[in-house]
């Protein structure tokens, strides 16, 4: 079964995100970023700039190289090359998340973020997976 994390009141939830993809690529775990077209964009954007003495090799899924990169960017899991850890940026539940050994879901402050991540919250629980929780700093 899958494990999944909740990291929450996390502030910027992009800049957040950097973060543990950078600690996923150190650790030498690869992943798939899920999220939607313009919020994917951001994140790319977010990636090449959020510290300046890391570099993160990461792709778009449909690129080439996706299958020997060790960080994908992706708005569909239907052609995700990885399937160990998922980090979900989107407002919903991801369809194929039970494919991946971990997943890991980032709750924003955003009142939007907050509903949506409230939302997947039950739609995991309520299907019986072991939720473990990261609370932030207040």
């Amino acid at each position: 079964m899958t494990r999944i994390d909740f990291h929450s009141n996390v502030g910027d939830s992009l800049q957040y995100a950097c973060r543990l993809v950078r600690k996923a690529y150190q650790a030498g775990q690869p992943l798939v970023v899920l999220a939607e077209p313009p919020r994917l964009r951001a994140f790319d954007e977010q990636l090449w700039t959020f510290s300046p003495l890391d570099f993160i090799p990461h792709c778009l899924a449909a690129s080439p190289l996706a299958a020997q990169t060790p960080v994908v960017l992706t708005s569909s899991l239907d052609d995700a090359p990885h399937h160990q850890i998922l980090l979900n940026l989107g407002a919903t539940v991801p369809s194929q998340f039970a494919r991946f050994e971990r997943l890991l879901e980032i709750v924003g402050n955003a009142p939007d973020e907050l509903a949506a991540g409230r939302e997947r919250y039950r739609f995991y629980r309520d299907r019986g997976y072991a939720l473990n929780n990261y609370k932030q700093g207040a």
